[in-house]
This record gives C-alpha cells, structure tokens and sequence, in this order.
C-alpha cells in the first residue's frame, strides 16, 4: 500500500508539472544552474521564479539544475534568474545581494562559489621578488576590470547629467532626446562587465531606469519630465552609490518641489543648479551627500 501511495504521489506531481506547463503559451525550455542546499531552497527558488502562465521553474536540490518553461513573448531566462537572485539564490548570469543571501536560514545558506573571494596581501618577504611580474600582471588585470567597469557605466550616468542639465535650463526638447540617448546606455550596459556591487543594484534598478529614461524621451511636457525625473535620480543614486567614481558627485535636495515634499537630484557639481524649477529657483536647494 505504501508503494501504492508513493506512486500515486508521484503521478500527481508529474501531472501538475505537465499541467503547469501546458498553460503557458509561447513555451521555451532551459535548463540553468541555480546555487541552494535543501527543500526550503527549492521552495524559494521556485515561488521566485514561477510567474502564473508566464513562467514556471523547477530545481533539483540533488544535481543544481533548474528547469525554466517560459512564455518567451512575455519574459525571458535573465527576468526569471533576476529574481530568484534577488530572494537569495545565486546562478551564473546573476549573484544574490550579500544582505539577501545573509538572511536566508541556516540550513540555505549555500557554498557561493560563483562569489568572487577577496585574494591575500600578505605574502611572504621570501616570495616577494619571485613573484613581482606576476603581481605587476594580476594589477594590470585589475585595473582594466576596473577600466572596462567605470565604461559600462559611464555613459549612463552622462547621459543622465545631460538631462539634468537641459531640465535646469527648462528645455523639454533637450531632456526628452538626452533621456533617449540615456535609455540607448542603459540598455548597451553589459552587466557581466560589472562589479559585483554595480551588478547586484543593476538588478535591482535597470527596469526602472529604463521606464523612466524612455518616459521623458517621449514627453514635451517639462513639468511631467521633471515629475519622472525625481523617481530617475532615486535610482541612479543607488547605482551611483554602488559605482567607484573618478570626480566627486554631490546628491542634492529641493525642500520647495511637490508641495513641500522634496525631490532630490544627482550633480558633478557643488553649486545647486535646481532642475526642478529651473530659473524660477535656480539655487533652492543644498548638498546632502558628496559620493566620492
């Protein structure tokens, strides 16, 4: 009897998986490696990924692999990873925010292997002329990492500036075709070139950037450009934050702008030059951070 039921039991997750699959249109199957230990992971992992007729993701606790079945009209493999990323669980194409992983229980916290380990200074005095060209090589590597890094971002945030500016000068024209140019380097970035930070905020900011980037591409209307404008710079302060940057760049406050209840903007400059108001209050505002 107890073979009986375990059959049974068994026949009935086959056919929900089947019917599960059966209601999303457009199927595309994958098969990815997702990090985790147990049956709470899988749990997880799957309640994360699964998307009602869009996507649906099983994993396998025993060898790692995630089956993903997607409607690909609707979603894609990196929607799906991003946000079982963002509930703690790291793959190859996305690692899960240190304090997301930090709060999974004890028994998920998984080996990250996938999580670069910061390497040792402290190498023997003995070692030391041995190993000079190589050293000499590993910090050539690095700081073309950390070239190709600040280039992945660069134009973002210039772009950005450039909106900025133009809404200083209350330019609707030049706002709405920087915030294009803008929305083309968001999407250029390549987000396996990034550091680990820049690339864990990436996740969590890219689609919002994009949305509000391509909202003030397609207005005229300087007044909803700079509405959209305040949610663009919540944003790209969080990236800005997240990115090592060559010149200072000061977060700067409006108290005035939404009746009284502020807005906040990014600038390379020190002198607040409001994009909120514009010449009516060119220098209403103050620094509130300097990110260096």
């Amino acid at each position: 009897m107890k073979s009986l039921s375990k059959i049974v039991m068994v026949i009935g997750v086959l056919l929900s998986s089947v019917n599960s699959f059966a209601q999303i249109k457009n199927a595309k199957t994958e098969t990815v490696k997702i990090y985790g230990n147990c049956g709470m992971c899988k749990a997880t992992i799957e309640k994360a990924g699964n998307v009602n007729k869009v996507a649906s993701v099983e994993w396998n606790k025993d060898t790692k692999m995630a089956t993903l079945n997607y409607d690909d009209k609707k979603t894609n493999q990196d929607e799906i990873l991003k946000r079982i990323a963002l509930a703690g669980y790291d793959s190859e194409k996305f690692l899960a925010p240190d304090d997301v992983y930090a709060k999974l229980p004890g028994c998920c916290q998984y080996s990250r292997e996938l999580k670069p380990v910061a390497k040792s200074n402290d190498a023997g005095m003995h070692m030391k002329n041995e190993h000079a060209n190589h050293n000499q090589s590993d910090m050539a590597k690095k700081n073309t990492a950390e070239t190709q890094n600040a280039t992945q971002l660069k134009a973002v945030f210039d772009n950005y500036f450039s909106v900025k500016d133009a809404l200083v000068k209350t330019d609707a024209g030049t706002s709405s075709a920087k915030a294009a140019e803008l929305a083309k380097a968001i999407k250029a970035v390549e987000m396996a070139k990034l550091s680990t930070d820049e690339h864990t905020t990436w996740m969590k900011v890219m689609k919002d950037l994009t949305v509000n980037a391509e909202k003030i591409s397609t207005s005229k209307d300087v007044a909803k450009q700079r509405e959209t404008f305040a949610l663009l710079s919540k944003n790209m302060y969080e990236l800005v934050k997240a990115s090592k940057q060559e010149t200072p760049v000061y977060y700067q406050h409006c108290p005035m702008y939404n009746n009284g209840k502020g807005a906040n903007w990014l600038s390379k400059e020190e002198a607040v030059k409001n994009p909120y108001y514009g010449s009516q209050m060119l220098t209403c505002g103050s620094v509130q951070e300097t990110i260096k």
